[in-house]
């Protein structure tokens, strides 16, 4: 037992024996006050040090994090921006490309109505070359009948040919003369 309990019970008081002795609360306040001071002295600079240091990087990642913001704001502005003037072009492209393809086939309809009339005009010439053929053959074979005709009806020969092609002359134009007499009264 302790010198103190044996003196406290030899006094005949009463201790109580929760509270502590005078000289335990004095030692445990100047302990308390120790390193309170030491304390506020060393680590509370240390912790606000390390809080401000913790509040400067969260305050500095929010105003980097609304700077990377504004610039991929910024950024997404521009893109679209590029985005709208790319589809202008795609139309003035598309435009231009059909300007042209109408030029090309307005060329192309042109150059084939061109060819045709080239080849309409080719075929009448063609066609009145063989006309005239067909006319200069069919007055040779007339005039040959003509004159075998004629020497049957006569029935002597007419064998000089200066007046062989001068009667079939007159008698091709004669022939002539009235089928163009024919073909005015027609119309």
């Amino acid at each position: 037992m302790n010198t103190f309990s044996v003196l406290a019970a030899g006094s005949g008081e009463d201790v109580n024996p929760l509270l502590p002795e005078t000289y335990d609360i004095v030692w445990s306040i100047v302990c308390v006050a120790i390193i309170a001071v030491v304390f506020y002295k060393y680590v509370i600079p240390r912790l606000m040090k390390v809080l401000d240091e913790r509040a400067d990087k969260i305050e500095g990642g929010i105003k980097r994090a609304e700077v990377a913001q504004e610039e991929a704001q910024l950024t997404l502005q521009q893109y679209q921006q590029q985005l709208a003037e790319a589809r202008l072009e795609a139309a003035r492209i598309r435009e231009e490309a059909r300007t042209q393809g109408q030029q090309i086939l307005a060329q192309m309809r042109a150059d084939a109505q061109a060819e045709s009339d080239r080849i309409v005009a080719a075929g009448h010439h063609q066609l009145e070359a063989q006309r005239q053929q067909i006319l200069t053959e069919l007055r040779s074979e007339l005039g040959h009948t003509a004159v075998d005709l004629a020497e049957k009806i006569i029935g002597q020969s007419v064998s000089d040919e200066a007046k062989q092609a001068a009667s079939i002359e007159r008698f091709l134009t004669e022939l002539d003369d009235e089928s163009k007499a024919g073909i005015g009264v027609g119309r």
